[in-house]
Formats: structure tokens, sequence, C-alpha cells
């Protein structure tokens, strides 16, 4: 069993500050960008940019697993969909346009796409995204089977090489589209370094009783009075680079296999050694065991 690299908010890196504040942002924020305007989208820009590399450059450096939250803009008059994670990032054709051009110069790679939220989306809007998808990636999919089912020679065999999780009911309708609690991501939401890796190790003894896919969340989540404290600084400096040490330490002590971990997703994946450390993780599986994704 494979382990995979992730980005968490993997398109945040497109953050537009002239967009509107996005709607799952809370009364208290949406009041702050109201009054202060450009400034405190410039401060939000520093909080919410988990990522410094775009699409291509992400790939390149590894990353097979996005987290992408999905959102019309009011008053649009295009109806078009946004990436979002506090401000609207770039259009979502746009962004599966550059995960396509990577996957046909690399066959042999495999992408999961994981589509976890949706803000101010209605049927017709999920009907286009839906239809988005299958322009863009066509056979490319692989329709949702069970995950034990999944391993890379059977993906080559197919010349199947994204597997797209979907969470909303519209899954059910569509074959290639994957089921949202086939794809787990249990959420620390901690400032604490020590409590995240306590949980993350007592997610992974539960992980493959579910048989599913597995997401370990290597996240700290700023508290209101860390980001008064950083505000000019932002999430990179004021706790991510802080806890990296620890946080590295608990990824280089794990183990790819049936009861290891699966999928790790992290902010900021190029501070450290973390994406080789993460990949390491497969050379140490025995030469004959199965490469189950």
């Amino acid at each position: 069993s494979l382990v995979f690299l992730g980005s968490h908010d993997s398109f945040s890196f497109y953050i537009d500050e002239a967009s509107p504040v996005g709607p799952e942002q809370p009364e208290t924020v949406q009041n702050f960008v109201s009054v202060f305007g450009t400034v405190a989208k410039k401060l939000m820009r520093k909080w919410l940019a988990t990522q410094t590399m775009n699409f291509t450059s992400q790939l390149g450096a590894g990353i097979r697993y996005f987290d992408l939250r999905i959102s019309t803009k009011p008053r649009d008059p295009d109806n078009e969909l946004y990436f979002a994670h506090g401000l609207f990032s770039a259009k979502v054709k746009e962004g599966l346009e550059e995960i396509n051009a990577f996957l046909t110069e690399h066959p042999k790679e495999v992408v999961f796409l994981d589509f976890n939220h949706f803000y101010g989306m209605q049927k017709c809007h999920h009907e286009k995204l839906v239809q988005m998808l299958k322009d863009t990636y066509g056979n490319k999919m692989c329709p949702a089977i069970f995950a034990h089912e999944v391993t890379l020679q059977y993906l080559w065999e197919k010349e199947h090489q994204v597997l797209v999780f979907y969470h909303s009911p519209v899954a059910v309708e569509v074959a290639f589209l994957w089921p949202g609690q086939m794809m787990p991501a249990p959420w620390a939401n901690t400032t604490d370094t020590e409590k995240l890796i306590q949980f993350l190790q007592a997610s992974i003894t539960e992980r493959r009783k579910k048989g599913s896919f597995f997401i370990s969340q290597v996240v700290l989540t700023p508290k209101a009075s860390t980001v008064v404290k950083g505000v000019a600084s932002g999430l990179r400096e004021t706790i991510t680079e802080r806890a990296l040490p620890a946080m590295m330490e608990w990824v280089r002590t794990q183990k790819a296999g049936e009861s290891g971990v699966n999928i790790i997703t992290a902010d900021f994946v190029e501070l450290g050694d973390f994406i080789s450390t993460v990949i390491k993780l497969n050379y140490a599986l025995d030469e004959g065991e199965d490469d189950t994704t």
C-alpha cells in the first residue's frame, strides 16, 4: 500500500486579493474586510495561502493528492466556478487543464482529486463541474470500485490516471465519481503539535478498518488570537515553521503498507525535506508487497 503526498488547500497559491471574500468565511472576517478593504485582504492572503507552488510545480515536486474547495462568486455574470479558500482563487477549468497537461506528458502518473467542500453551488453548478471533468479527463478517470482493488498495475493497464472523490450526493449518480466517504480526512483542529501527533496516530489505528483511502492531515489550525498576534507574518512563520521539526519527526517514523499511512497532506509542502521524506516511506516497502494505492 503506497504512501501518497498531498497539499492542504491545494489551490490557494492562486488567491486573488481583488476578489470578494469567500462564502465560507465567518461574519467577523467578512466585517473585518468590509472595514479595512484591500489591506485586510493582503493580511488574509498571508494566512490563507497555504501553498506557494502552482499546480505544475506541485505535481513536479511529487504532490499527487489535491484538496479542492469549489465556489461560485456572488453576482458573477459568467456563472464561473472557482477554487475557494477565504478569497477566491483560480477558475476550476484552468486548474483541471493544467493537471491534465501534466498527466498527458506523464502517462504513468496518477492523481487524486478530492472535491470536499462546495459553496453557493446549485444542481446546475454540479452538472457543470461533472461535465468539465468529463471534457477534461475523459477515460483517464477511474470508475469507483473497491479501494483495495486499485493497484498501480490495474490503473496502468486500464490507462486510468485520475481518481475523483466527490463529497456530495451527486457522486451516487456518476460512475467516475468516488463517494466522499471513500476519502476520509479527520481533522485535529488544534494549534498544539503534541495533540496533533496523538490525533494522527489514533486515526491511523482506525484507518484500515474502513476499507477506504485515508488522509493524515499534518496541519495545525490557527486560533483567532494566533492570527492577531502574528497578523503581519502569516501562517507560515507563526505556526508551520515553528512546529515543523516535530511534525517531520512523526512523518519519518511512519510506515507504508496495509496498517500504515496512505495519503499525507500538509501546508507549505516545500518546507524542509517534507516531500522527499514522504516519498522515501515507499522505499521501505518489501519488494514483494502489492502496489495498492
